[in-house]
């Protein structure tokens, strides 16, 4: 029997300073204990409490290592800033991930938001959504047909050709990281997904369920049947030993009820979230740590 709803696991942002092989070994964790995809975040400084500054590894070149050393897994990011590459470029490092990986990219895209890391690597934090729009159709043309001609108030791609372009016909799934009204009018008239994140619906499957409808809503209106699109989200879960989100939503961790580590508490609140029409969820651990992600190995067997 198939799992109703695709179970991932976020891999570690600033939580902790994590190096490269304990990354490696999550990711292989990740793959051997059945879940169904790994994601990275793409983000690259955060300040911390006491005047710490910290960032992850680079999610790109990231994925591409872990494409390489995962067999099934889907693998994406969660999601990609548009601002951060010239979207040609990001098209092309999509496509050679998706090549590596063997077909198992799912592109998230977004506009960003943490304006820090845009001031501190010299991106301009202006326009974002406008930028958004430009890049997200150079892309889109790139990774489904495989060229493009643009020429905006941001971007200028003159026939562009995406070559070698992804494995699969038609390009990988795109997955829109936002719900805000002019972000979904922009991308739901062309993507395969959608994500919220756990902050943004409290953690909640009933609020999930209730922000479900208002993006179907925004579907239809873009000319789409609901089912197009599939709805996925970000849980928060938190193991014995958790100290809360200490990042750039920490704000949010006291407001939030996460969801217990528990393997029979992970698998009730999963079966909430696909009653509620998710189809994808993406846990965000804390701790994140290669035994919390075996524990919600566990949890994701108990759906099946």
């Amino acid at each position: 029997m198939s799992r109703a709803v695709k179970v991932g696991v976020q891999l570690p942002e600033v939580e902790r300073r994590v190096e490269w092989p304990e990354l490696v070994t999550m990711a292989r964790t990740a793959e051997d204990v059945g879940l169904d995809s790994v994601w990275l975040g793409d983000h690259l400084l955060y300040d911390l409490p006491g005047g710490v500054a910290r960032g992850p590894w680079e999610a790109w070149t990231s994925l591409a290592a872990l494409a390489a050393v995962t067999t099934r897994v889907e693998l994406g990011p969660l999601v990609a800033s548009t601002s951060f590459h010239a979207p040609a470029m990001l098209a092309k490092m999509a496509a050679t991930v998706d090549a590596i990986s063997g077909g198992r990219l799912v592109l998230g895209l977004g506009a960003g938001w943490n304006e820090r890391e845009y001031a501190a690597y010299g991106f301009p934090f202006d326009h974002r959504v406008g930028r958004f729009e430009e890049a997200f159709a150079i892309i889109r043309s790139l990774v489904r047909e495989g060229r493009a001609d643009a020429h905006g108030s941001y971007y200028d791609v003159t026939d562009c050709v995406l070559d070698p372009g992804p494995v699969r016909p038609g390009g990988m799934p795109l997955m829109l990281g936002s719900t805000s009204p002019r972000m979904m009018r922009i991308g739901l008239p062309h993507v395969d997904l959608w994500n919220t994140w756990w902050s943004d619906y409290a953690n909640s499957p009933a609020e999930f369920a209730r922000l479900k409808a208002k993006v179907d809503a925004a579907t239809a209106a873009a000319g789409r049947d609901a089912g197009d699109v599939g709805a996925t989200a970000a849980v928060y879960v938190q193991f014995p030993g958790g100290a809360g989100r200490v990042m750039g939503d920490s704000g949010y961790a006291a407001s939030v009820v996460p969801v217990h580590g528990e393997p029979a508490a992970i698998a009730e609140h999963l079966h909430a979230m696909a009653e509620a029409g998710a189809v994808h969820v993406q846990l965000v651990l804390d701790p994140i740590t290669v035994d919390t992600i075996a524990q919600v190995g566990r949890a994701a067997a108990l759906l099946d």
